[in-house]
C-alpha cells in the first residue's frame, strides 16, 4: 500500500466512532464520515480504502458491539491502534451473494470448537492479523475470532485480482482449526444477524473513502477543461464536456448527500439496511460513471500510467461487486419495501428505521 495501512492507525482514523473506554476518541459516525473522505482525497487510493473498511466493518466494530468484555480486551487495542490488521472471511467458492448457503463447517470438540472449510476473496488475506470467520454450529451460521498464527489456519495468496491492488487479497483453508471456547462471537447461530450488520456499515461508509477520491477527481477534470483549449475556446466551454462536468459533480454531491444520511441514522442508533443499499448502489454507479466521464475528457492524458484515472477503472468495476452487487442490493431493497424476493428474517431487518 503506497499509504501503509499501519501508519493510518498512527493517524488516529480507526478511533473513529468507538468509545473512550475502548481507546477511541468518543465521536460519532460523522466524525468518521469526514475522516475517511479525507483518507480518499489524500491517498487517491481506492485499495486502501477498501482495505481499511474491511479491518473496520470487518473485525473492529462486530468486536466491539458482539464481543464480551474478555475478547474486546484482548484484542480492540490493537485493532483500535492500527497496530493489527483485521477483517472478515465469508465468501466461499461456490457463492459468495448467499451467506445463509456457506458450507464451512464448526464442530465442538471438548470445551472449543474444530474449524473446517473454505473462503475465498478475502480482503486483507494474507496480512492479517485478526479474522472474523463465518461456519455452520449445529446447523446455522456462527461468528468466530480466528488468528493468524493459529494451528490448521492457512493464509494464502494464490491468485491476484486487477482491482484495488493495494488492498491485500487472498484465501483462508480451514483444515482441523481448533480453536478455544471463547473463540465464538455472539451467541451461537447469531452469525447471520452479525453478517449483516457488518454489511450495513461497510456499505453505508466504505465510499466515504472513494468519495474523496471522486473530489480530486472532479478538480482535476476541471482544472483541465479550463487549461486546454480546443479551436477558439477552453475545453470546458464546449457543451458535450461541460455536460459531463456537470454530471460528475451531481454525482459527487448526490453521494456526499446519501453519506451524510447513513452516518445520521447511525449516529441516531437506528437501523442503516435500507439506507445502506442505497448508498452502496448509489454511490459504485457515480464512481465508475464519473471515472469513464473523467477519461474521457481528459483523452490521452486520462490513459496515462502515472498520475492517469484510468487505473480506477477496475477499482470502480469491484466497486459494483463487493459488498453486494447491484442486483443483491435492489433485491434488498425491494423486499425491505415489501415487494420483491429474497427477504429472511435477520438478514435484511424488517424495519429500517428500528433500532440497532
Amino acid at each position: 500500500m503506497a499509504m501503509n495501512f499501519y501508519a493510518l492507525g498512527r493517524t488516529g482514523l480507526f478511533r473513529h466512532a468507538v468509545p473512550e473506554s475502548w481507546g477511541g476518541l468518543g465521536d460519532g459516525f460523522a466524525g468518521l464520515l469526514q475522516a475517511h473522505i479525507r483518507l480518499g482525497r489524500e491517498s487517491r487510493d481506492p485499495g486502501l480504502v477498501l482495505a481499511a473498511g474491511a479491518h473496520l466493518w470487518g473485525a473492529l466494530f462486530p468486536l466491539l458491539r458482539h464481543g464480551d468484555d474478555a475478547q474486546r480486551n484482548r484484542w480492540l487495542p490493537q485493532l483500535v491502534s492500527g497496530q493489527w490488521l483485521g477483517g472478515h472471511a465469508i465468501t466461499e467458492p461456490q457463492g459468495g451473494s448467499d451467506p445463509a448457503a456457506m458450507t464451512a463447517r464448526a464442530v465442538r470438540c471438548g470445551e472449543g470448537f474444530r474449524l473446517d472449510g473454505e473462503k475465498y476473496y478475502i480482503t486483507n488475506v494474507p496480512a492479517a492479523d485478526l479474522l472474523i470467520v463465518y461456519a455452520r454450529l449445529d446447523g446455522a451460521v456462527s461468528a468466530f475470532v480466528v488468528l493468524k498464527d493459529d494451528p490448521g489456519a492457512h493464509y494464502r495468496q494464490d491468485y491476484a485480482v486487477a482491482a484495488c491492488r493495494s488492498a491485500p487479497m487472498g484465501e483462508v483453508v480451514l483444515e482441523d482449526c481448533r480453536l478455544p471456547a471463547g473463540r465464538l462471537l455472539g451467541r451461537p447461530g447469531a452469525g447471520l444477524a452479525l453478517i449483516q450488520q457488518a454489511l450495513e456499515w461497510e456499505r453505508a461508509f466504505i465510499f466515504a473513502g472513494i468519495a474523496g477520491v471522486m473530489e480530486w477527481q472532479l478538480e482535476q477534470v476541471i482544472a483541465f477543461s479550463r487549461k486546454r483549449r480546443s479551436g477558439a475556446a477552453h475545453l470546458g466551454r464546449h457543451q458535450a464536456v461541460a455536460h459531463r462536468i456537470a454530471d460528475m459533480r451531481t454525482r459527487l454531491d448526490t453521494v456526499h448527500l446519501w453519506l451524510r444520511e447513513c452516518a445520521r441514522l447511525a449516529d441516531a442508533g437506528l437501523r442503516l439496511t435500507l439506507a445502506s443499499a442505497q448508498t452502496k448502489l448509489v454511490a459504485s454507479r457515480a464512481f465508475l460513471e464519473s471515472t469513464l466521464d473523467a477519461v474521457h475528457i481528459l483523452g490521452a492524458r486520462g490513459l496515462e500510467e502515472a498520475g492517469g484515472m484510468s487505473a480506477w477503472l477496475n477499482d470502480a468495476a469491484a466497486g459494483r461487486l463487493f459488498s453486494g452487487s447491484d442486483e443483491v442490493l435492489k433485491n434488498l431493497i425491494a423486499a425491505l419495501l415489501g415487494t420483491g424476493e429474497g427477504y429472511r428474517p435477520g438478514i435484511g431487518g424488517s424495519n429500517p428505521q428500528s433500532r440497532q
